[in-house]
């Protein structure tokens, strides 16, 4: 059922509330991905068990999937069936018409990424289509996240080890944090101190001396992509200097697979799928409790 644009606009409302908080209170949102039901179900599960605020969050290729009404539709009807202070955020969103569609769609956050589709768009192409967006989201409120450059890594288990030195070469800098976010106008900047897509088989290293000099040069909220994979105390101290808003999907994707690939090996002669998700469901909920509790967001959901 589609929402009244009062009614998007009141859930954007909370959502900047939400991040408000969140600088004030130095706690970072956790954003997880889902590409079914059941992984949006575990969202609800830890959020209720933790008392904690969550974003649910899907990219274009979930959109395709399941559909940005299904979408808004699935997340409101879980949202008051568990009762959890929960947003949707638009990840990684490629175009500037992709993007309109989610706002459209009454999603409270939203991400263009140009470079996420065009790895060679210039500096003024990303900024001016941004700059389309921030104006686009002022109907209904949305926040509106971007940055000038492009992630590396990917949502999936990497074997290959971090290339710092290449990794380095795409850190943000406090100056261009600063001029990206005049130039656009934009509500988050998404930071790259270190964190990448994926999980690797070593963990992460961020640079949160770096951080801390972006936090003193940018007055939006910051967020951090590419989460996985992340030793939980840099999460902790990132939240303590403002990072505001952190991306999970990688740890989750593995723990499902996993979990499921383990529950199907010991019942060989079960077809109802229902009967086989408990111990999938309770593999993705430990995952998203577990950052939430580093993120500091548990008992801090506001109904």
């Amino acid at each position: 059922m589609s929402l009244t644009i009062r009614e998007i606009r009141d859930n954007c409302l909370k959502a900047r509330h939400l991040m408000q908080r969140a600088r004030t209170q130095k706690f970072a949102v956790g954003a997880f991905n889902i590409d079914n039901q059941e992984t949006l179900i575990a969202v609800c599960r830890a959020a209720q068990e933790t008392k904690s605020p969550v974003m649910v969050e899907v990219s274009k290729g979930e959109v395709d999937a399941m559909g940005l009404d299904n979408i808004r539709d699935l997340v409101d009807n879980y949202r008051r069936e568990y009762g959890v202070e929960m947003y949707i955020n638009l990840d990684h969103s490629p175009t500037v018409e992709d993007t309109k569609r989610g706002i459209d769609a009454g999603f409270e956050f939203i991400h263009i990424d140009i470079s996420q589709a065009r790895h060679d768009a210039t500096d003024e192409e990303i900024i001016k289509e941004t700059k389309q967006i921030v104006e686009y989201a002022k109907f209904t409120g949305a926040i509106v996240e971007s940055e000038l450059h492009y992630f590396g890594g990917s949502s999936n288990l990497h074997k290959e080890k971090i290339d710092y030195d290449e990794v380095k070469k795409t850190f943000s800098t406090p100056l261009g944090a600063k001029e990206f976010v005049m130039a656009t106008g934009i509500d988050t900047f998404a930071a790259a101190i270190g964190n990448l897509h994926g999980k690797y088989p070593v963990p992460k290293v961020l640079d949160l001396d770096l951080l801390t000099e972006i936090r003193k040069k940018i007055d939006c909220n910051i967020s951090l992509h590419g989460g996985s994979g992340t030793p939980l105390h840099y999460f902790e101290q990132a939240a303590k200097i403002g990072v505001s808003k952190i991306n999970i999907n990688t740890d989750m994707r593995i723990a499902f697979r996993n979990t499921l690939e383990k529950v199907l090996k010991e019942n060989p002669d079960e077809y109802a799928v229902v009967k086989l998700m408990p111990d999938v469901y309770k593999a993705v909920q430990k995952v998203i409790e577990d950052k939430i509790e580093a993120f500091g967001t548990a008992g801090r959901a506001v109904l």
